[in-house]
């Protein structure tokens, strides 16, 4: 074979390939345009407006609001004990009894002393009423020596009477001692001593202690920074709502007031501590226990809301896919205030009525094309329409950004 015949069968093979590209080329394009570019699934919601309260979280303590160690005044033989452990008691109410005898006969000669001293100084004040006839008006029947001394044994008597009179009250105050009462309303520990023991006055354990727990109260801390926001509505008269949460702040315990502020600021944690007071009507809250508290320092009227799936975050910071009338999307920057309850509040970055993206991000890129698909319907709940932002958070209080 000659070689113009080998030259002549290379370029017709050469022709041949760029006519199949071409013509293959051709038909993949046509077919893509014909067909669209694909398209991902996402679920969407709108932006929303809705009155949304601000918090600030903090970890804290729960503090009994007055706690007591009921201990004896005077020493004695504890008769018996009338309390039980753990009872709620009220101020007044009788926990124990000492023997009594031994006050009970201290009164009794306290008192026949001022008896005693009564009659000589009612006797003494007869004999000054005469005196004072035989003295007096110019009659002068009595020297004045006389006289005098009459009216300083009246004076001397009266002082005694008065010293009796003290005396007595001394005696009966040992006595009402020996009847050991609850001085606050609370509920008692564990028993300290029991019926039978010689009790004292200087005894370290006392008889048991008492702790009010209606109301409770409870201390915790905030950064530092928070301190100018809260001193700010305080001195407006604001009162601040204090909500205290369990561990895992899910189920909330109570809702209280704050009603301290400490003076000053730990140097050493940079935080401020503050004390909320909580009715605790249902004891919900225990002395000792850790609770996670939330303040509630302002009320956003309006406040714009999207569901908390919305956010991604990015080396730019927060921003969401937001989808516009042409079915894309777009990266928008946003700034977020909050995230609590399953919403985050937005400050800047969305509008109400917007539709974002809340579920299917990970496949989205800046200009991607969409097909817009309602939520999934928790287990025997209605379905969902499209645009809904499903109100109901999936938590009761997830944590705050």
């Amino acid at each position: 074979m000659s070689k113009k015949l080998w030259i002549s069968i290379a370029a017709a093979s050469l022709v041949g390939v760029v006519l199949i590209y071409r013509f293959s080329h051709r038909n993949a394009a046509g077919a893509a345009a014909g067909r669209g570019a694909p398209q991902v699934v996402v679920v969407g919601g709108k932006v929303r407006k809705k009155d949304t309260p601000i918090y600030l979280d903090g970890i804290g303590t729960v503090a009994a609001f007055n706690t007591v160690t009921v201990r004896s005044q005077i020493d004695g033989t504890l008769q018996k004990v009338v309390f039980a452990e753990g009872q709620d008691v009220q101020a007044g109410d009788l926990l124990a009894q000492i023997d009594p005898r031994t006050q009970q006969a201290a009164l009794d000669q306290a008192k026949a002393k001022k008896a005693m001293d009564q009659a000589q100084l009612d006797n003494a004040q007869r004999d000054m009423k005469r005196d004072d006839e035989l003295f007096l008006n110019d009659r002068k029947l009595i020297d004045q020596q006389t006289y005098d001394t009459q009216k300083t044994l009246v004076a001397q008597l009266t002082a005694t009477v008065q010293a009796d009179e003290a005396a007595a009250e001394s005696a009966q105050v040992q006595l009402d001692y020996t009847r050991i009462t609850a001085p606050i309303a609370g509920r008692t520990g564990l028993r300290q001593i029991d019926g039978g023991n010689v009790i004292h006055s200087t005894d370290t354990n006392g008889l048991v202690v008492i702790t009010e727990l209606k109301p409770i109260a409870v201390v915790f801390t905030l950064p530092q920074q928070n301190w100018p926001q809260i001193q700010k509505l305080l001195t407006a008269g604001a009162k601040l709502a204090a909500i205290a949460y369990d561990r895992d702040s899910l189920s909330p315990l109570d809702e209280g007031v704050l009603s301290v502020v400490d003076n000053q600021i730990d140097p050493t944690t940079g935080t401020i501590k503050l004390k909320a007071t909580f009715p605790n009507e249902k004891l919900a809250l225990w002395p000792g226990q850790f609770v996670n508290v939330r303040l509630r320092v302002e009320i956003r009227q309006g406040g714009i809301v999207v569901p908390s799936s919305v956010i991604q975050r990015g080396p730019q910071g927060s921003f969401a896919f937001v989808i516009k009338a042409d079915s894309t999307v777009t990266v928008r920057t946003v700034d977020v205030a909050q995230i609590d309850g399953g919403f985050a509040l937005i400050n800047k970055g969305l509008a109400p009525g917007e539709l974002v993206v809340v579920d299917g991000q990970y496949k989205l890129q800046d200009g991607s094309s969409v097909t817009v698909a309602p939520p999934a319907p928790a287990a025997g709940a209605a379905p969902a329409q499209p645009g809904d932002t499903g109100d109901k958070p999936k938590h009761k209080r997830p944590a705050s950004s």
